[in-house]
């Protein structure tokens, strides 16, 4: 198989395994775009460009029949979604967009640069990839508060104990550090194998969380963050298995993000059995379970809500 297409295999593989689609239209003037205009939603225009780029995103997917009514069909419901975020405060960070990006290159063995690459050449971009990523992370948290979600009550935390024969169950629990030797964008292609170096290096003369500042201190454009409680439900997915397998007092290997090289110290690992604890598994599993039961159709029955209130002019 041509690499080119091995690649692109690649990408279709994970990215057909993703259950929601965003981009971020063009938002410009009914008359700046007049000869580009495929669809208004709510005074927010969609530009032929948006759903050529669509077009070549469902491609990748390889998504059969009418790709280009299919693609404005996403792209109008992906601007009231985006609404919807944003009316609700549920985004994700750009940092997370990022990293959730980072992560799919890794995952294919293609380095950030060739993942940019192979859109561009394939039509979808970079920025729209990652616009997609961003409503794939966030749309669930609006959903999930719309439908179930939320802090669990005290009344609802002793019924749930109670049918657990009155046990708590029992999570482990972290204090955590973040050690980032920062690397510039700019210089990310020149500097970043050197940093990693340097990252691996320095973890053999960690002193521990107490002393990491001091620590820190003695490299250059190094970052350290006290990270606080966390508990397993809690931790990030990218560092969840580094985490799991560090004893107390060590570090995890390195990890490339967005924002350098980074390590994380496990400070403190103890297992508790708490009410927060308990709440906490308990919303996870809750979670887990809607994804399997009913999140999707939850998710249908918002974004026809929010169709019928909608103003919708199609090209």
């Amino acid at each position: 198989m041509p690499k080119t297409a091995k690649m692109r295999s690649m990408i279709v593989g994970l990215a057909a395994a993703l259950l929601a689609v965003y981009a971020t239209p063009a938002t410009v003037s009914v008359a700046e775009a007049a000869s580009q205009i495929a669809a208004v939603v709510n005074g927010t225009v969609i530009t032929s460009s948006d759903v050529a780029k669509r077009v070549a995103f469902l491609r990748l997917r390889r998504t059969g029949g009418n790709l280009q009514a299919k693609a404005k069909e996403e792209l109008i419901e992906e601007v009231l979604m985006r609404a919807e975020i944003i009316r609700t405060n549920s985004s994700v960070s750009l940092d997370d967009v990022n990293a959730a990006f980072a992560r799919f290159a890794s995952g294919n063995k293609l380095s950030i640069a060739q993942l940019n690459q192979i859109l561009s050449q394939s039509g979808v971009t970079a920025e729209h990839f990652k616009a997609y990523i961003g409503i794939q992370m966030s749309w669930p948290r609006v959903v999930q508060a719309r439908y179930g979600g939320g802090r669990m009550s005290n009344q609802d935390l002793v019924a749930r104990m109670k049918a657990n024969n009155g046990k708590k169950p029992t999570t482990t629990e972290y204090m955590l550090q973040q050690i980032i030797f920062v690397v510039p964008e700019s210089k990310r292609a020149k500097i970043t194998g050197k940093r990693k170096s340097e990252a691996e290096a320095s973890r053999k003369s960690y002193p521990g969380c107490d002393q990491g500042k001091v620590f820190a201190a003695n490299y250059r454009d190094v970052s350290v963050r006290d990270l606080g409680r966390i508990l397993a439900p809690q931790l990030p997915e990218d560092w969840k298995p580094l985490i799991e397998k560090t004893d107390q007092g060590g570090t995890t290997g390195t990890r490339v993000t967005e924002k350098g090289v980074e390590f994380i110290a496990v400070c403190k690992k103890r297992e508790v059995s708490d009410d927060m604890a308990a709440q906490i598994v308990y919303q996870a599993e809750d979670l887990k379970q809607a994804e399997k039961d009913g999140a999707n159709a939850d998710s249908r029955k918002y974004i026809e809500e929010l169709r019928k209130k909608a103003q919708i002019e199609t090209r």
